[in-house]
Formats: C-alpha cells, structure tokens, sequence
C-alpha cells in the first residue's frame, strides 16, 4: 500500500514535471494558440457556408456520399485508440514502461474523440436531425449501435482520464502558489478535496484496474463496430468479416505512432529529456513494427481473397486500388505505412528520436489515405454496375479547409491542457522511474521499471 504522502518535497523527477506549468502565460503560448484559433475561424466559416448552401459545396454526389468528413471520422475515433492502449491493456499486461506516456496518450483519446464527432456532425446535411437517432433509433441499424459505442467511449475515456489525473491536480495544488489565485482556484476545485491517504491510493487503484478491464473492451468493441458501419452492406469490398481486426489493428497503428510524435513534441518543447529517455521512445518503436507488420499481414489477407475469389463487382474496386483512379495513393499509403517506416525503425529508428518521429508522421499520413483508400473506391463503384452510377471524387477547398480546422481544434485543446496540468503522471510514476540526472551512470540505460521504491512517508 502506497504511503500517506507519496511524492518526496526533493525529488528533482517532480520538478522536471512541474516546471512547463509554472511560467505564466507568454507571447508564445498566444501566438500558438491564435495560430489555431485562425485556422479553425477559416473551418467555421467555410461550414457555415456549407450549412447555408448545402452539401453541394463539397465534391461529395451520387454515388460518392461519404468523402473526407467520413475518412477523419474514422481516422479520430483511431487515435483515441492510443490512450486506451496504453493506459488500459498495457497496464493489464504489467508493462511498466507505459506509465511515463500514459497521460500523453490519454489526453490524445480525449482531445481527438470529439473531433470525430464533430466529423460526423459536419457531414450531415441536417444537424439539426441528429436527435432522430435517440428519439427514433433501432437497433438494427449499425449506425446506432456507432453511435452508442462511440458515445460510451467518450464517456468513459472522460472519467478514466478524470481519475488518473485526480493526484496530481491535487500536488498541483498543494505545490504550485505562485501560479495566479484563479489557477489555484482550478486545482482546488478540481481536486475534490484529494487528501492523498494510503486508503484513497488503495481505492483509485482498484478502480483503474476496474476500468482498465472494461476500457479493453470497450476499445475491441468501439472501432469494430465503426468497421461494421462498412461491413454490415453489401457493397463490394466493405462486406467482409476481416474488416473488423484490420480497422481494430490500424486504428491502435496509428494511435501509437501519434503517441511517438506527442511525446517527441512534448520532451522538446517542455526540456522533458531527462523524463522521456530514448529507451521509452525505443519501447515503442518495438510496438510499431509489430503492429506494421499485422498491418502488412492484414492487407495482403484482404487482397489475396479478392483477387482469388474474382467476384466481377469486387475486382472492379481491386484494380481501381492497384492500377487505377486510386493507384497513386493506395501505392503512396502502402509506402508510407509499412515499406519506409519498417527500413527507419530497423536501420535507423534505434536511439534515434527524430528518425522514429520521421516514421510516426509517414504511418499516421499513410494511415489517413489507407480510410480513404477503404472509403471511396468502394463508393465509386458500387455494386449495381452501370455508367449512370459509376462515379468519381474529388473533395472541395470546403471540405479541406474544415478538415484542417478539425486537427487544428485537438492541437489547440491539447496544447492549452499541457500548459496547466503534468504530462506525465507523478502519482505512478513517482515509484518506478528516476531522474536520468541524478543517474547519470545510468543514463543510457533508460526506464528502470524494475526498481521500485518508496517516496516520503
């Protein structure tokens, strides 16, 4: 059982942590934020006009009538697939290099889930209608079962990442006084009146082990049952049992990578080195390539039957991918996602920060042209095979600019949060990790996850 006060008033691990929310607000931290803010004042008024026009702004018409809002719905609701991951399975399996990343993984489950709402949101036509869904839904139509899935993932992730964080919003408030009274106002509130007892660890414990279980369900079911919003028609290609694991798999894929990126941002920006060694960052790079690999596996499964099978309406969505309209990008993604980020992380990721960045942003680029890829093919030809239906698509400046806006949002939320809460969790990792700086000896040895040891008390 933990003690009664579990950080020590000298663990310089602590002040390394704590140090990027000290500083008030600076020239710096506006200009990024008013750099966001403009990019997504450009997407609201591009939506706004889409509202008043309609849907005919953007390239989306018959047959094509899921494009690019679609493709970042899935490509989101996959990144909120990192924080689950590692903060839920991981710590299910025991692996102690996740602690140090948690909260940064958390957060991009939090600040991404909504975005891919909004997608959702976005795309339709009448908004307005959204209610239909509660007020009218059945549970035949997999679009509700989307929509109750997703729903209970946001709700979830919120109260996972609320508890995970509680400890440390109460150090938080203890700690820092000379943030201005309104700062420490938040802490205090937010901390519900954390004392930090050896009862209340034991209790927080038990119920992140708790929901660690159900979030590891819950990530199984959710991005199933966005695949299933595909594979539950009957047009070519979407209906198939394996589209299931192969958007579970990319979508945990891509969350780890972005996890890379965040991280490598985070240490830079924050002078987090001595907190982020590169043996946490090659821990991840160990996952990446088993998951390119899985990736890599799953497509050659899902062409091979295509290909062997030859059903007429089915081929004609293969050679659109290899030879045809979608070539250019299905060859681009194939790259991006397995071919250049395999060769990185086996000859040049290892101990190389910028180097497995590099191939983080080529699998998360290649990852949002592989929904793409999944998406509109299909749709262009559908399975009623005549000219009247056959079509094309090609997205508008709307539709890019609202895009942008999207990211532009979660970089925001994300950036505004580091700025007044730790990034890494101090209440877990307090025990497992020590400061490369007072190690140096041991400097290039990494995460010392097997040593434990009790602080304070």
């Amino acid at each position: 059982m933990r003690q009664a006060q579990v950080y020590h008033p000298d663990n310089q691990y602590e002040e390394a942590i704590l140090d990027p929310i000290k500083p008030p607000i600076n020239a710096r931290d506006l200009l990024l934020w008013g750099g966001l803010l403009v990019v997504m004042g450009i997407g609201v008024a591009a939506y706004v006009r889409q509202f008043i026009l309609g849907l005919g702004v953007t390239g989306m018409n018959r047959p094509v009538y899921w494009g690019v809002y679609i493709t970042n719905f899935v490509f989101f609701i996959g990144l909120a697939h990192s924080g689950t991951f590692i903060s839920a399975i991981l710590r299910l399996s025991g692996a102690e290099f996740r602690k140090p990343l948690a909260r940064a993984a958390e957060a991009l489950t939090l600040f991404s889930l909504p975005f891919g709402v909004a997608s959702i949101m976005i795309d339709m036509g009448r908004p307005d209608r959204v209610m239909n869904v509660i007020l009218y839904g059945r549970f035949e139509s997999p679009l509700l079962w989307d929509f109750t899935a997703v729903s209970l993932y946001l709700f979830s992730s919120v109260v996972f990442f609320y508890l995970s964080l509680l400890p440390d919003i109460a150090l938080c408030r203890d700690r820092l006084e000379d943030v201005p009274s309104w700062q420490r106002s938040m802490y205090r509130i937010l901390a519900l009146g954390w004392k930090g007892h050896p009862e209340q660890f034991h209790r927080l414990e038990r119920v992140m082990d708790g929901m660690a279980i159900f979030m590891t369900m819950l990530v199984v079911t959710v991005h199933t049952v966005v695949s299933w919003v595909f594979g539950m028609t009957i047009q070519p290609v979407w209906h198939s049992a394996l589209i299931g694991p192969f958007f579970l798999l990319g979508a945990i894929f891509s969350g780890t990578a972005a996890v890379v990126i965040v991280l490598a941002i985070l240490r830079k920006a924050y002078h987090l080195e001595d907190v982020l060694p590169v043996g946490l960052f090659n821990s991840l790079r160990k996952l990446l390539i088993v998951f390119s690999l899985g990736w890599l596996y799953m497509m050659i499964a899902e062409h091979l039957t295509l290909y062997y099978g030859n059903i007429p309406e089915e081929m004609e969505v293969f050679w659109q991918r290899f030879t045809g309209d979608f070539s250019i990008m299905f060859w681009v993604m194939t790259f991006a996602v397995f071919v250049v980020p395999i060769l990185i992380f086996i000859f040049r990721g290892k101990n190389s920060i910028a180097w497995m960045v590099t191939a983080s942003v080529l699998i998360n680029i290649g990852m949002w042209l592989e929904r793409y890829v999944v998406i509109i093919p299909t749709e262009t030809r559908p399975r009623l095979l005549y000219e009247l239906v056959q079509g094309s698509y090609t997205p508008t400046w709307t539709e890019w600019a609202i895009t942008a806006s999207l990211f532009a949002g979660m970089f925001l939320l994300y950036s505004i949060f580091t700025r007044f809460f730790p990034v890494v969790p101090l209440w877990e990792t307090a025990e497992t990790l020590e400061p490369e700086t007072a190690f140096p000896e041991k400097r290039q040895r990494g995460f010392r996850g097997a040593r434990r040891r009790r602080l304070g008390g």
